[in-house]
């Protein structure tokens, strides 16, 4: 006690005792100005989310419980009609055929997608001569703009001069309706859609894959392995988080496709190719007389989808860090 009372009376170590310790004030400031930097740095993406993200959804919610026709749009004195338009669009004659031709063509894209994908990646993990230029060429699909590789494959599958046909032609098989047959207009698009994503997976697989040691190859090895042994017990088990999201932004990204099925067919021939996404944007664009309240639903019941999906691949991937 003693001491302390001493060095506290002399006046030169108190003044350094002074200068060392920040007053609290000057604390305060320093964390305020830490704060206005924060916020800063963060304003553009909070800008990005309201104005991109927030604005419209909250818009589509409200377009979906009012009934908005063109007068009203302009007026701005739409009903409120709550579930009343979701009811409408439940029960109308389309949806059950669009809801379907939607399950379809999201899964079978999305399936052959990851598959064809991740048989890519582990091909191109050997590295070989010219592997970096082809692993390039194949990301040509996705670099292209959609409508240039949608009007691309409506060209390749068309019935008088398409490329397809031809093919065919040359080996003495009848000419097909790619486009316009109710037998063949889904598969069609779901053919484009698969090479359309086809890159998204190779780099996403590709990239997690050389997150994987090599040790564990050599190990698998030594221990007698084959080729299909250590994919199955290694590569793909060590995959699995990054297969995972990537299986979910295909889902998230298929269940919105337009501009390809719109290009290609504009969901005909009558509704053999709608599916919810272009059923939705039909009702608000493809007429005379836009629907907006309905088309707002149907993109309303789509993010519905998607928010399940998510929130069931936050669950298993809870559950599997719990198992771990």
């Amino acid at each position: 006690m003693t001491n302390h009372t001493m060095v506290g009376s002399d006046p030169v170590l108190g003044e350094a005792v002074t200068a060392a310790s920040p007053q609290p004030h000057a604390t305060r400031g320093r964390l305020r100005s830490t704060q206005w930097a924060a916020l800063g740095f963060c304003a553009p993406l909070l800008v990005y989310l309201v104005v991109f993200y927030a604005y419209p959804l909250a818009r589509n919610i409200d377009l979906s419980v009012h009934d908005y026709t063109v007068r009203a749009f302009v007026q701005g004195n739409a009903k409120f009609v709550g579930f009343g338009i979701f009811a409408q669009v439940i029960h109308s004659d389309v949806f059950g055929q669009a809801l379907a031709n939607t399950a379809l063509f999201t899964l079978v894209s999305i399936v052959f997608q990851y598959a064809i994908g991740l048989a890519l990646a582990v091909f191109f993990r050997n590295n070989f001569r010219l592997s970096g230029v082809l692993r390039a060429m194949f990301l040509i699909p996705w670099l292209l703009p959609l409508i240039v590789s949608a009007s691309t494959w409506s060209w390749m599958l068309n019935s008088d001069y398409g490329i397809v046909n031809a093919f065919l032609q040359a080996f003495h098989i009848g000419t097909v309706n790619w486009l316009t047959s109710p037998s063949t207009a889904l598969i069609s698009v779901i053919i484009a859609n698969i090479w359309l994503g086809i890159p998204f997976n190779l780099v996403v697989l590709y990239s997690g894959l050389q997150n994987i040691p090599g040790d564990l190859y050599e190990a698998a090895s030594l221990d007698g392995a084959n080729g299909w042994q250590r994919f199955w017990r290694v590569t793909f088990p060590l995959l699995r988080p990054v297969s995972a999201i990537t299986l979910l932004l295909g889902l998230i990204y298929t269940l919105k496709v337009v501009d390809v099925i719109w290009i290609m067919t504009t969901g005909g021939p009558g509704t053999v190719s709608t599916t919810l996404a272009v059923w939705s944007y039909r009702q608000a664009f493809g007429t005379s007389q836009p629907a907006f309240s309905p088309a707002a639903a149907v993109g309303s019941l789509l993010i519905v989808i998607a928010l399940v999906a998510g929130l069931v691949y936050l669950y298993l991937q809870r559950r599997q860090e719990e198992a771990q």
